[in-house]
């Protein structure tokens, strides 16, 4: 995959999964090498993402996906493996060679992304310059009413898009070709350009190069470029607004929000944003998240509000943990997103009527996602930009600390709406809140709540309960179910494990001796010793797994870098039999010893044994078997397995003449 071959299993070995899926993912150990956490990849309310930290991989018992530190990266960032692996690295602090790619298509695509990434970055560079000069005096003095200082003009890279539709295309121009700039999102264009076209175009840029022919050449403006002689119908997006951008969670700029400051018809909408484009899918980012997401895993709880402008003043405030939703209504992509550093979240949207139904809905989203949530609603006219610069720092901190629970503020909402002094307002007022309690996973929340909406509504708590039932039997009617756990014995357990531990990725064709006496005891080898000869698996509800680890040895082949290595967690195997071994996996909690390993072949020999017993029995008792020498051979094994139970050692069956 890269210039030096070995690279990717360098980073491999230098990266620590759990510290990687823990920026994603809030975990908890479960076990001596296991932990465990809320899948990122489906929406569930307990913990069944495991992440095991010796052998390096990730399982979930609820969808099943699963893999390396690679894979997690990838699918959870959308990218490609290369850049999954600089993504890695870059996170490790490792310098990193030339990548190579799998095919054209992927190189391609790794290509466009690292472009369109660069162009953000010129085109914000480009911003904040055009902000400090001249021409951005009218932005300078809109941010300074805002209440913005350098700082934080800095720490959120504030810039301005002049009022020209070429300044920024000349500039990138130098750098990048026409159609990677159409892909930016950052520029609109006429489909057919028609002389009428290069003539407006021309006399637009003539006007602006004339207002510098008669200064002097030092104070020329650098920004506008000598004429090449070219003209194409393509001009930027963003003229005449201050623009926001909007980061990735690794901080690199991937489209922009542009506040018009032009007050006339023409201005167009007052906030323009960035269409989706291959690096930026609004649903799938949350403003600031960059920056908040080590003070909202600290403090354990975010503040959402709705608009680039309010999460900056609340940030500036001193609040660090606070997100906005980037200019659309949340969603749930976002809040996967923000559940991989907190469960807790005050959301703070405006207090309009349009406010209102936006927090609404943002909050039944959340308590679906499992999120403790409260509700800051401030007082009428204020949003939280203009309460913290009309009221101050302390009191927005006095209005967090007095947010209402989730519930209260739909209760008191549903008062206010529908006035339950009369029956016909007591209905409205419950069949208002009912949507909302129907999310609620947990059947005790939803008794708890039917008695606290009861008393508050002057309902009877009972008549509530059987509401709720019917609103909980029509929500669990669509749950998805989830596999469930298949039970194996402990013996079985031991068993799979030494199949898939790690000296079976470059397993032989030597096989050790039953006992483990060798010096360099080998737990794979011992087993297949054990397995292979007397099939003591053969009848057990993993059956079909131990066969299929027994005969991998060496078939699995890496295809991301061509060498042999096995991934037993990649062998064509049924989702119920990926569980059995992920479980097996995942608890091993103690080392795999000759003696432990002795023990659990013994066990299962002992099951094999019991279960043949049994079937001889039936067939003795059946009267089926009329031939005498059938019927002499069938007692004789039968003595010949119960001396085999009674024997505390359980030499191997074959001794005994019971394979068959």
């Amino acid at each position: 995959m890269t210039e030096a071959s070995d690279f990717k299993e360098l980073v491999r070995q230098q990266a620590d999964i759990v510290r990687i899926v823990g920026d994603y993912v809030k975990l908890r150990k479960s076990g001596a090498q296991n932990y465990s956490g809320l899948c990122p990849f489906h929406g569930e309310k307990t913990p069944s993402f495991s992440v095991h930290a010796t052998r390096q991989f990730y399982y979930c018992f609820g969808c099943g996906v699963k893999g390396d530190v690679f894979s997690f990266v990838q699918k959870i960032e959308n990218i490609t493996f290369p850049e999954a692996v600089r993504l890695i690295a870059q996170k490790l602090g490792m310098a990193m060679p030339k990548m190579n790619y799998r095919s054209p298509a992927e190189a391609k695509d790794a290509k466009l992304r690292a472009q369109l990434l660069d162009v953000h970055d010129r085109a914000t560079a480009f911003f904040q310059e055009c902000l400090k000069r001249p021409e951005g005096a009218h932005a300078r003095e809109y941010l300074a009413g805002r209440g913005l200082n350098d700082e934080m003009l800095a720490a959120f890279r504030i810039g301005y898009a002049p009022d020209s539709g070429f300044l920024l295309r000349d500039r990138l121009r130098n750098e990048f070709d026409e159609e990677l700039l159409r892909e930016s999102g950052l520029f609109s264009w006429k489909q057919d350009n028609s002389p009428a076209d290069n003539l407006k175009e021309v006399s637009s840029r003539a006007k602006e190069e004339r207002s510098q022919a008669s200064a002097p050449p030092q104070s020329r403006d650098p920004l506008v470029p000598a004429d090449n002689g070219k003209s194409a119908a393509m001009y930027s997006k963003f003229r005449n607004r201050v623009m926001f951008p909007i980061a990735n969670e690794s901080g690199r700029v991937i489209a922009f929000t542009g506040r018009t400051l032009a007050t006339d018809e023409k201005a167009g909408p007052k906030y323009l944003n960035s269409p989706e484009t291959q690096i930026y899918s609004k649903s799938r980012v949350l403003f600031n998240l960059n920056q908040a997401k080590e003070a909202i895993r600290k403090l354990d709880y975010a503040i959402l509000v709705e608009g680039q402008m309010d999460c900056i003043a609340v940030y500036a405030a001193g609040f660090h943990n606070v997100i906005a939703s980037s200019g659309t209504a949340f969603t749930e992509l976002q809040a996967k997103l923000l559940g991989r550093f907190s469960k807790n979240v005050v959301v703070n949207f405006d207090p309009d009527t349009a406010g209102a139904r936006a927090t609404e809905r943002t909050l039944g989203l959340l308590v679906e996602e499992e999120f403790q949530i409260k509700v800051l609603t401030l007082e009428s006219g204020f949003d939280p930009d203009l309460f913290i610069r009309k009221k101050g720092r302390d009191a927005y901190a006095a209005a967090l600390r007095s947010s209402q629970k989730y519930f209260d503020y739909l209760i008191d909402r549903a008062r206010t709406q529908f006035p339950v002094r009369s029956a016909e307002g007591k209905v409205k007022a419950v069949n208002h809140l009912l949507p909302h309690i129907q999310r609620v996973p947990s059947r005790i929340v939803r008794d708890e709540l039917a008695a606290e909406i009861g008393q508050k509504l002057g309902i009877d708590s009972a008549v509530l309960r059987q509401e709720l039932r019917h609103a909980a039997t029509d929500r669990s009617s669509v749950n998805l179910k989830t596999p469930a756990a298949v039970q194996i014995t402990d013996a079985e357990r031991i068993l799979i494990r030494a199949l898939a531990s790690s000296e079976m990725l470059n397993a032989s064709e030597h096989i050790s001796a039953r006992d483990g006496a060798e010096e360099d005891f080998d737990p794979c080898r011992q087993a297949r010793y054990a397995l292979q000869n007397e099939r003591i698996h053969e009848g057990l509800s993993c059956e079909s797994l131990i066969e299929s680890l027994l005969k991998a040895g060496s078939e699995i082949a890496d295809v991301r870098d061509g060498k042999n290595a096995m991934d037993v967690m990649d062998l064509p195997m049924s989702e119920a039999e990926r569980n059995i071994l992920a479980t097996a996996l995942l608890k091993d909690d103690e080392d795999l010893t000759a003696e432990r390993l002795e023990g659990a072949v013994k066990a299962l020999r002992r099951i094999h044994l019991r279960r043949r017993l049994e079937q001889v029995q039936v067939e003795l008792q059946s009267g089926r078997v009329r031939e005498p020498e059938r019927v002499q051979s069938l007692l004789q094994e039968k003595t010949r397995l119960k001396l085999a139970l009674r024997d505390p050692a359980a030499e191997p069956i074959r001794k005994f003449g019971l394979m068959r």
